[in-house]
């Protein structure tokens, strides 16, 4: 997506402008800091030698950022020589253990998306003797080789503190995590992390490490734009809408009928000689009626967001779908309902039922030569650990003497390889670089096992006759119904490459 200095300047007013925001909401946010988990990822360069970068890492590494006014409202524990440190290991640590240092001056914590966040605590259960070893010496792990880093932390961290180090390690130590945010940080108010959209799946993790602290999500944004804010931020997750700012972009709305998703899958067009993701609007027809301004929409009904933005892009179609829940004075709020066409997704991935299909058709074609066909497969998106994970349900018909035992593990290890590597370049660095996806999973299920799954949906009210088998599941009884028939699990042993195809989407 095209950035400016102007577009910067766009997005600052907005990070601005959740402040007086929250202070309507919580007191006392200038006695404290801050602890935002930030970090930045790695970059490449188009063929015109252009920078090509993930969005928050081009805001961070700008002046709006790195020269930023002090703001008491806004002070962080990291210091910014933590947060801009390329090697995400090193960031994490030095990041966490800033934040435990100053565990007393912490009024609020926090990451940009939930299961960021959920990474941390990971890390914090796999580092936290290390880390309170550094506090009881007063020292710096000597693997924090990164000079600006490890120079920002010991400006910080210039004594030891036994007393700090024993409290850590007696809550760190003890049976549960439960409440470990607020445990380790007491006098945190509220935890600042997107948990709308696909991020929802996350929410009850953070319940049970955030010993009821309320989960704040501030505003609604993507790579191509900045959007909108959040004017309740202490409503319940399920119940948080969304105020569009008209000074980010031109916002336009295709009205979606609820019960049609049809219409939101079916709607393909084509733009610059390529399915571009079915982003580029050219005619209003080919997307089943009209669009509506702003001030047009309509409380209750479903829209398809399109945005004219700063940047260059032409009524371009975010892919979300959003209903009106209310107005403030004249501004309409918008929930956010669901991604267009996204099936699978753990972090920032986005992963269609087209790129899947794509994806398990090149797969599928390494076990046909060992008398295996694909008959049928689903999948779901596994966050009960971190990272999560892919999970393909994949059942298989036998030809001649094959039979499932006979299932060569190496094989299957590269239907996965190959799925991972035919999916987008978000995804695959994802995986081979940030690791906070993990290791894609293929199980391979008994004969019958989608026949039983038909008829849970059929009797949940699904029609025998129009039924579809679905290339995504989420019912937690569907899920059960097919891994009680799994016979055999494979997980993908090697990363995927990562470099970007050249003159693709992704760059």
């Amino acid at each position: 997506m095209p950035t400016t200095a102007e577009d910067l300047d766009r997005k600052t007013f907005l990070y601005n402008l959740l402040v007086p925001v929250m202070n309507k909401h919580v007191e006392g946010l200038d006695q404290g800091k801050s602890m935002y988990l930030l970090f930045i990822k790695s970059e490449t360069r188009t063929p015109s030698g252009l920078t090509a970068r993930p969005v928050l890492t081009s805001y961070y590494k700008s002046r709006n950022f790195v020269n930023r006014p002090f703001n008491r409202f806004n002070v962080y524990t990291s210091p910014d020589e933590t947060i801009l440190c390329s090697d995400s290991k090193q960031s994490m640590y030095c990041q966490l253990l800033c934040g435990l240092i100053q565990r007393d001056e912490v009024l609020r914590v926090g990451a940009v998306f939930a299961s960021a966040f959920l990474r941390a605590i990971k890390f914090l259960e796999d580092y936290w003797q290390e880390l309170c070893s550094n506090i009881r010496t007063g020292k710096l792990s000597d693997w924090i080789t990164d000079t600006s880093c490890r120079n920002a932390v010991m400006s910080i961290h210039r004594q030891p503190n036994l007393e700090l180090a024993n409290l850590i390690d007696s809550e760190c130590g003890a049976k549960s995590w439960e409440g470990i945010v607020k445990r380790l940080w007491p006098r945190t108010k509220f935890i600042d992390v997107i948990v709308t959209g696909s991020m929802a799946q996350y929410i009850s993790t953070l319940e049970f490490y955030s010993g009821g602290l309320p989960l704040v999500s501030t505003m609604y944004a993507s790579s191509e734009c900045y959007f909108g804010i959040n004017l309740n931020p202490l409503s319940k997750p399920s119940d948080v809408s969304y105020t569009l700012l008209p000074t980010m972009a031109y916002f336009e709305f295709l009205p979606i009928e609820k019960n049609h998703e049809e219409m939101v899958q079916g709607a393909s067009v084509q733009c610059n000689g390529d399915a571009a993701d079915l982003n580029c609007l050219k005619e209003e027809e080919k997307l089943g009626g009209k669009t509506v301004d702003l001030v047009e929409v309509k409380l209750g009904q479903y829209y398809e967001l399109i945005v004219t933005t700063f940047t260059g892009l032409y009524r371009y179609r975010v892919g979300d779908i959003l209903m009106v829940t209310g107005f403030y004075n004249n501004a309409p709020q918008f929930r956010f309902i669901q991604r267009r066409n996204v099936v699978l997704s753990i972090d920032t991935d986005k992963t269609s039922e087209g790129d899947l299909l794509n994806a398990v058709t090149e797969a599928k074609l390494l076990i046909e030569p060992q008398g295996y066909l694909l008959t049928e497969y689903t999948s779901y998106a596994d966050t009960s650990a971190i990272p999560g994970h892919y999970v393909l349900f994949w059942e298989l018909k036998f030809r001649g003497n094959t039979d499932i035992s006979m299932l060569d593990s190496s094989i299957m290890e590269n239907c996965c390889h190959k799925v991972e590597e035919s999916l987008d370049f978000v995804y695959r660095r994802l995986r081979s670089r940030d690791k906070s996806v993990g290791p894609l999973e293929i199980r391979v299920v008994k004969h019958g096992a989608f026949d039983a799954l038909m008829d849970f949906f059929v009797s949940q009210g699904s029609s025998v006759n129009q039924y579809k088998t679905p290339r995504c599941i989420k019912s937690e009884k569907a899920i059960e119904i097919l891994n009680s028939m799994v016979v055999r699990s494979f997980f993908c042993t090697k990363d995927p490459f990562l470099e970007p195809k050249i003159g693709s989407q992704a760059i």
